[in-house]
């Protein structure tokens, strides 16, 4: 029996204009659209209008058969309601953002004797001081990094701290100043905490005019020394001063601009604070109806900032102004319990960071809008090679990675039509096989896959990418076999003699026929892709795996490192995690490391793969 079509008159006609939410539902029953409005009647009746709608709002349109509202006492309850809405039933026609961690924060402990400086994710139940946010933990590994080599605050955990009989390799390349061990006194430890704290509250200037005076009267009484460690620290306080970039009034703020085109967008977000652009973090929210940058802006920032994962700073300043600017503010300022400013006109400082926002999300979304099409065209060329009816929509790439049959272990990457689909990675440890048989691991990894297809789970690849030659596809077209699954497009990608890139050979599952392409076929560059990411992917299973069975560090890994080279590296950078940080240019400047060793540590620290490592 066929569906009647939605009567939006008869629905509009007793339909309230008190503020409120209106839900849209399609014949299934499945949610599409959450709105909030002011006045219910006037703004579900814009979607009803004769002319003046987008093909994609009349596609929303189409699609409707039910409409629900919920009818709230202000606009206020009406956004919070919606974004709620939003986040646990997530319509298909509403703006989602998907990155909902939060950010990291540097934490000040205030109860120790001695205080520590330590990174900090979650909710802030431990007294002390948190500074930030920041826009990742590799930031906050930086300004840690830095503040180790300056002020010598203690980083160390307490647990490690209150068992020292004897100063850490942290104070032998004077890192820390030893408080575990009382080689610094409290008041002088104090002192380093305090000119952390105002580091940290963006107060540099301040800071440098206090250390000069400092470092003046250290000499003034003859204290060479002291006044040498006051003079380095304001060098260095001086040299992150004018690497900075941008400098600007005093404040903390979120820069938000967004940019929209080719049915797509971007929302670029750049934090400062304290003055200070501590970095910035770019969103590519999807878009199934045709919105202005405005209007992104409005469905964005409540799915951003409501809930409690994020501080929100006291100004919010954005490229475009959204329509329900006032109802914004006034749900931040209720959440962050205090006045929280939208403003859009600015000048000087904010003016030059808000030009620097927009002018990288028109940029990232240029990129990321080439790459798309990119991508397009090497699924066009792929569906051509595999004489496929439709494009491919979901691919599948499995390998095997082990070293000398250790700790072996498989991934499986999946690529859609917008790239790598990361949230469906999969990793499988290998048990119970002879080591070192590929076959048996390729079999074992693709069996454990699949079985949940059979029975009505997960979702069938077009086609699947194998690592390897014959013997790895003969695995894949047997377990596919036995599972009973069909349809599915099966090809092997074997290394050529040379095992260079441009070189390889495909191996059809179905056919068992061999093919090499051009090296600049689109296709290949495709495949190319997939296989490389697998590659990395179970690089990096596999090394996790090892290195937890060795429970050695990361350093004792690398080939061509032996004691002299690590303890050098560990001299300079304080830690493994200092050398990780590092790039190939700042390695090389250690004495004893090469450009090629720098290159190789680098390559090794990064999970690249490098000659000898099996895949």
């Amino acid at each position: 029996m066929p569906v009647s079509e939605f009567d939006h008159k008869a629905f509009l006609k007793a339909l309230t204009t008190r503020p409120g939410i209106y839900q849209m539902y399609d014949t299934e029953g499945k949610l599409l659209y959450v709105g909030k409005a002011r006045n219910l009647k006037n703004r579900v009746g814009s979607y009803f209008r004769a002319s003046g709608l987008t093909e994609k709002t009349m596609a929303l349109v189409a699609r409707i058969q039910d409409i629900q509202v919920t009818v709230t006492s202000t606009e206020v309850d009406a956004l919070l309601l919606e974004h709620n809405l939003i986040k646990t039933q997530q319509p298909p026609y509403n703006i989602l953002l998907r990155d909902d961690k939060s950010y990291p924060y540097i934490f000040l402990s205030s109860e120790d004797k001695f205080p520590r400086l330590s990174l900090h994710r979650g909710a802030k139940r431990k007294k002390g001081l948190y500074f930030g946010p920041y826009p990742s933990a590799a930031a906050v590994r930086e300004s840690l990094h830095f503040l180790q080599k300056v002020f010598k605050v203690r980083q160390c955990e307490d647990s490690y701290f209150k068992n020292r009989s004897r100063p850490c390799l942290q104070h032998q390349i004077d890192r820390c100043s030893a408080p575990c061990v009382d080689l610094v006194g409290k008041e002088e430890y104090d002192a380093q905490v305090a000119s952390t704290t105002l580091f940290l509250r963006g107060k540099s200037q301040q800071l440098m005019v206090r250390l000069a005076d400092d470092m003046e009267a250290a000499a003034a009484q003859l204290a060479y020394e002291k006044a040498a460690i006051y003079r380095d620290q304001l060098s260095q306080l001086q040299h992150v001063q004018a690497s900075q970039g941008i400098e600007g009034v005093t404040g903390d703020l979120d820069i938000l601009a967004a940019a929209a085109m080719g049915g797509r967008a971007c929302v670029q977000v750049l934090f400062v604070r304290g003055a200070r652009v501590l970095g910035s973090k770019t969103y590519y929210p999807p878009l199934k109806l045709q919105e202005s940058a405005a209007q992104v802006l409005s469905a964005f920032i409540p799915q951003y900032y409501l809930g409690g994962a994020r501080a929100v700073p006291a100004e919010i300043i954005v490229n475009e102004v959204p329509e329900d600017t006032v109802i914004l503010a006034q749900a931040l300022s209720v959440q962050a319990r205090h006045q929280v400013k939208l403003r859009s006109r600015v000048r000087e400082a904010r003016a030059r960071w808000l030009k620097l926002a927009v002018q990288t999300a028109e940029t990232n979304l240029e990129s990321h809008l080439a790459g798309r099409q990119t991508m397009i065209g090497r699924l066009q060329a792929l569906q051509d090679l595999l004489a496929l009816p439709e494009l491919p929509e979901r691919m599948e790439c499995f390998d095997i990675s082990h070293s000398s049959g250790e700790a072996t272990v498989a991934s499986c990457v999946v690529f859609d039509q917008n790239g790598a689909r990361k949230s469906d990675y999969r990793k499988f440890n290998i048990e119970g096989i002879t080591p070192g048989d590929d076959y048996a691991a390729m079999a074992q990894a693709l069996e454990r896959r699949y079985k949940r297809l059979k029975s009505g789970e997960g979702i069938r690849p077009d086609i699947l990418f194998i690592d390897g030659g014959k013997g790895q596809v003969t695995q894949a077209m047997t377990v596919l076999r036995d599972l009973q699954l069909s349809g599915v497009e099966v090809i092997g990608v074997a290394k050529g003699l040379t095992r260079k890139a441009g070189f390889e050979t495909l191996v059809n599952g179905a056919t068992g026929e061999q093919r090499q392409l051009p090296g600049d076929n689109a296709a290949l560059h495709l495949i190319q892709q997939i296989r490389d990411e697998a590659h990395r992917f179970a690089i990096t299973g596999h090394r996790a795996r090892r290195d937890k069975a060795r429970q050695r560090s990361t350093l004792e890994d690398i080939p061509g490192v032996g004691a002299k080279r690590r303890r050098e590296l560990l001299r300079h950078f304080g830690s493994a995690q200092g050398v990780e940080n590092a790039n190939v240019e700042e390695l090389q400047k250690i004495s004893g490391i090469s450009a090629t060793m720098a290159q190789r540590i680098y390559d090794h620290l990064h999970h690249i793969v490098t000659p000898g490592e099996r895949t």
